[in-house]
């Protein structure tokens, strides 16, 4: 007897109780293009939780099943759709100075060389690798202002990226409200932000600090197209949402766009592993300097 009709059997169970269908099949699409597309690792145990964020989708949508979802986010009109569903399987949790120790390694033991440098002509280049909503690298901005207030004056540049554009257009605007501003320091926010005019209660980031910073839409797993170095790369709580190969892929492609003594500031449940581990060596709570080289 063929197990086939019992395999056809368990994919086509439901493997969520809740108002639509939600098969294993369903599961095994959505998760395939989560990977494909961003390198989203989804483990059955995950399917109450793409469950719940997709079933909004699907009311919003007006869709009555995820067989019909999965066949609207796989087909030509549903690329905008299979974006909103790979931003509703990440989490854009982020705040003004998340992990603090990250700014004060960045402002005690990175920057003030790499400032002396830039006054002398140099350059400064930081990258904010997975910006949500942009208060990663405002903070890291108002780091470098802290420092040097003039730094506009000077060759120092953020380029902050995510794979959401919605995020990167929010990034972009800059304008925060009260609830969001739980982290920044009262100094910080006195000196580096201003109140956002017809938006009563919610601020601004001064344009001396989005001067700093570039915003581009970016996928990780995707080409990079950026070819100069970085003296400080910010990947944080983005590889836990990858496989141990993507991960081992990703720390091995920012190794070489680091110099030597160049910083990696990554997550507080990441650990850099695979070919690139003996690049790095630890300074910090997970963080990170390049001390040997390695091939481009």
């Amino acid at each position: 007897m063929s197990a086939l009709p019992a395999l056809k059997s368990r994919a086509a169970q439901p493997m969520v109780d809740g108002e639509f269908v939600f098969t294993e099949d369903d599961f095994r699409k959505i998760a395939a293009m989560a990977h494909g597309d961003a390198g989203i690792a989804l483990h059955e145990t995950k399917a109450t939780l793409v469950y719940s964020r997709l079933a909004k989708r699907l009311r919003a949508l007006g869709l009555t099943s995820f067989q019909d979802y999965c066949a609207l986010v796989a087909g030509q009109d549903g690329v905008d759709e299979r974006q909103k569903m790979l931003a509703a399987l990440t989490t854009n949790v982020t705040r003004f100075f998340r992990e603090p120790h990250h700014f004060e390694h960045l402002r005690d033991k990175v920057l003030p060389p790499l400032l002396a440098a830039a006054r002398a002509g140099g350059r400064v280049r930081l990258w904010s690798s997975a910006c949500s909503s942009g208060q990663e690298p405002y903070s890291m901005a108002m780091t470098v202002l802290s420092l040097a207030p003039d730094a506009a004056n000077l060759d120092v540049k953020i380029l902050a990226t995510d794979i959401d554009p919605n995020m990167v257009a929010e990034a972009r605007a800059g304008v925060y409200g009260p609830s969001l501003l739980a982290g920044m320091p009262d100094d910080l926010r006195r000196r580096w932000t201003a109140p956002a005019a017809g938006r009563p209660g919610d601020v601004r980031i001064a344009d001396e600090a989005r001067a700093l910073i570039s915003f581009n839409e970016l996928n990780l797993i995707g080409g990079w197209p950026m070819k100069g170095r970085f003296d400080a790369i910010f990947c944080r709580n983005v590889a836990i949402y990858f496989d141990d190969d993507t991960q081992a892929r990703l720390w091995s492609r920012f190794a070489p766009l680091l110099p030597l003594g160049g910083a990696l500031y990554i997550g507080h449940s990441e650990r850099v592993a695979g070919p690139a581990a003996a690049c790095f060596q630890p300074d910090g709570v997970t963080t990170y300097r390049l001390t040997r080289e390695m091939a481009r």
